[in-house]
Order: structure tokens, then sequence, then C-alpha cells
């Protein structure tokens, strides 16, 4: 009510001036300043806590940030190294088939020259046989009326005359190479005989080569009576 206010004017007016009594007005003005200077203080303070604060906040972000950034090296890093050890893994299983690749080539370089080798010797005999054949050419021709030529391939051709008593001049004709085994072998026979496998079978047994020449002539004479 309006006489309670009054009343509570009063009160404070009077707890003012007993205040000021005991202590002085001068006190009480030092009082306040220190308190004000107190608040300030306790504001600055505050305020100053309060941007360390947001200076902390903001470093720990920026550690997380440092943090997040370093993980995410790491882990390019790993995946760096296992596709590093990858590849060495693929370096080391090249390098292996390279020198297995190697080892290969030079197994077929060596058995090259082996085959090379054989050939050559083989070559070389067979050509020894062929001028065998060849220096027995007058003999033959002399006693068998028998022409031998030698064609392309290392073969020779074996041409009969005077087999035929109505036709002198008509040719019976084989030719003979020697195959890869050294062995002699026929590759043709004008006109065919049916016997020539087994000619041919026989002078590989025997080797007589004179005879498998004299046995061809008779086969061919005896076709000619047919």
């Amino acid at each position: 009510t309006e006489d309670e206010l009054i009343f509570f004017e009063r009160e404070m007016k009077d707890f003012w001036t007993t205040l000021k009594s005991i202590y002085g007005t001068q006190q009480i003005n030092e009082t306040l300043a220190l308190r004000d200077s107190c608040k300030e203080s306790i504001k600055m303070l505050s305020e100053k806590w309060s941007k360390k604060l947001k200076e902390g906040d903001l470093m720990m972000d920026k550690i997380q940030e440092y943090s997040d950034e370093i993980l995410q090296k790491n882990q390019s890093i790993s995946k760096n190294q296992e596709h590093l050890a990858e590849i060495k893994s693929n370096l080391n299983q090249e390098e292996e088939q390279k020198k297995t690749l190697s080892d290969s080539i030079q197994e077929l370089k060596e058995e090259l020259m082996k085959k090379k080798e054989i050939l050559s010797s083989k070559n070389k005999a067979t050509r020894e046989r062929v001028e065998k054949l060849c220096k027995s050419k007058a003999l033959f021709e002399e006693r068998l009326g028998l022409e031998i030529r030698r064609i392309h391939n290392e073969q020779l051709q074996f041409i009969f005359r005077h087999i035929d008593q109505k036709d002198p001049d008509k040719p019976y004709v084989f030719t003979l190479s020697i195959n890869e085994k050294g062995d002699y072998e026929v590759t043709s026979c004008t006109p065919p005989l049916d016997c020539i496998e087994e000619l041919q079978l026989k002078v590989r047994e025997t080797n007589n080569f004179s005879a498998f020449i004299a046995n061809i002539r008779k086969a061919f004479t005896a076709l000619s009576y047919k």
C-alpha cells in the first residue's frame, strides 16, 4: 500500500543514515569503487578467458583437422605401400618369368644347334652316298642301259631304256632319295610297280644297291610284256 511504501523509503533512509554514520561516506565510496573495480576486473577476466576458450576451441578444431589430415595421409601412405609391395611382387614374378624364358631360349638354342649338327652330318652322309651312286653311273649305264640324273633336293632320277622291244626309247623312270633316317626311299615310279615297296624294304635291309637297281629293271621288263 502507499503507507507501506512510505514506511519502506523511510526505513531505507534510516539505514543509509545509520550506515554513513558508522562507516563514513568516503569509505562507502571507496568500497563502491572497489566493487566496481572488481566487477570491471572480473568482466575483463571473463572476456579474456572467453577469448582464450574460443581460441582453445579454434585450436582444438585445428588439431582435429590436422589429425584427420594426418590420418588420411597415413591411409594414403598405407595404400601406396601396399601398391608398392604389389608392384615389387609383380616385378619379382616378371624377373622369374624372364629368367625362365631366358633358360628356355637357351635350351632351344642348344637343341637347335644339336639338330643343325645332326642335320649337317646327315646331309654330309647323304651327299657322300649320292656321290657314290653317281660314281657308279658309268657302270649302270654300260651294263643296264641306264641314265642317272641328279635333280632337286639331292634326289637321283633313274631312267631305263631298251626295255620295251617295240619301243626301245620308251623311258621307265623312278626317283630315289635318302630320307631323314638315312634310308633309301623311292619318291616316284613311272610306270608304277606293285613290287616297289618290297624292293625298297629289301635294299634297306641288305644295302645291296646294285641288286636293287637290277631288280627294278627286271620288274620294268616283266611289266613291258604284259
